[in-house]
């Protein structure tokens, strides 16, 4: 009797055990990204798409090296084998405001085996303004909203918009020398944000984008007609005045945009939520107990918004989800 309970337990061990691995007999779809920061991303937006049929392995694109980056993504050994079972995630940067006009760009736009983020890079994603408010809640625990935070990046957006065309323009016409990505991003970045007004470090931008818009219009009057195009164009690629910041170099959105707005912002919650908690406790040991509680509890802004995963709503991220749609349709 006891043999026989050992063998049936043996056997529901292995039975569990069996169920534990991953469904082997569904087709692997690899899909190779940039670097170990993305892979999380991509495998939030892949995993809707796993079914009973498929799966998707999500990885840099050398199990042999650290090669990283968009040219080892997109490398001419591992581009001639993306197909059916191999895909390719990667950041669009300008390629797709280019539009076919040089060689890495016309790849990613025609090739239905490469999937590009639409935005600049993910980190546009994680700075989508209408989740920067969730990130402040989760790292302060305080919900009172300070600001505005769609309304501020819309009009930070309509202010950059006009010089951000003329950076394209400079792009397409492989004139880099004059006006370079780093020389855009000088113009666009915020100073010192006040919570108070925070519509003056705006002023400010303005002013610089104003004069530097200025100054391109003399240097190339002949370009001027050219630039209005682009916007006409722009606008068929759903680039906005309101939403130029997802197009805009991810990381000098998040680290010279987005946190310089946010860090002041949390700064100013905790410390309510601290008086607060002066305010309302009974005595000191229940102040020190109640502060140090909420200080172990308060999450770094730079780290919350890297989890931020609020843009699923965005046009940009949509496209994605209609490209990856559009794959899956090829392979069946």
């Amino acid at each position: 009797m006891g043999k026989r309970l050992t063998e049936n337990l043996t056997s529901l061990y292995i039975g569990a055990a069996n169920s534990l691995k991953p469904k082997r007999a569904r087709r692997k779809i690899v899909a190779y990204v940039e670097s170990y920061e993305d892979i999380s991303f991509w495998r939030s937006l892949l995993a809707d798409y796993e079914d009973d049929t498929r799966y998707f392995e999500v990885m840099l694109p050398s199990r042999n090296s650290l090669a990283k980056g968009k040219k080892t993504v997109l490398m001419n050994q591992l581009g001639s084998q993306l197909g059916e079972n191999m895909i390719a995630c990667v950041d669009s940067d300008y390629d797709y405001l280019l539009q076919g006009r040089t060689q890495t760009s016309r790849y990613i736009i025609e090739n239905p085996y490469v999937m590009q983020t639409y935005a600049y890079a993910i980190e546009n994603y994680h700075c989508y303004s209408e989740g920067l408010h969730e990130v402040c809640v989760t790292a302060t625990l305080n919900d009172h909203m300070l600001i505005d935070f769609p309304s501020f990046m819309k009009i930070y957006s309509e202010i950059a918009y006009p010089l951000f065309v003329w950076s394209v323009w400079f792009y397409r016409k492989h004139i880099l020398s004059e006006f370079s990505l780093l020389d855009f991003c000088s113009f666009v970045k915020l100073d010192q944000v006040s919570t108070h007004h925070p519509e003056r470090c705006l002023e400010a931008m303005s002013k610089r984008v104003n004069r530097k818009l200025h100054d391109l219009e003399h240097k190339h009057p002949n370009a001027i007609v050219e630039i209005e195009k682009l916007k006409e164009e722009f606008t068929r690629l759903g680039v906005l005045p309101e939403n130029t910041y997802m197009y805009i170099q991810g990381h000098h959105i998040l680290d010279n945009v987005v946190l310089r707005l946010l860090i002041p912002v949390c700064t100013v919650l905790r410390r309510e939520r601290e008086q607060q908690i002066h305010d309302l406790a009974l005595h000191d040991m229940q102040l020190q107990n109640e502060l140090t509680s909420y200080q172990r509890s308060q999450v770094p802004v730079e780290l919350v918004i890297q989890k931020n995963t609020n843009y699923k709503n965005s046009p940009q991220y949509k496209m994605m989800r209609r490209d990856i749609e559009r794959f899956l349709k090829i392979i069946k």
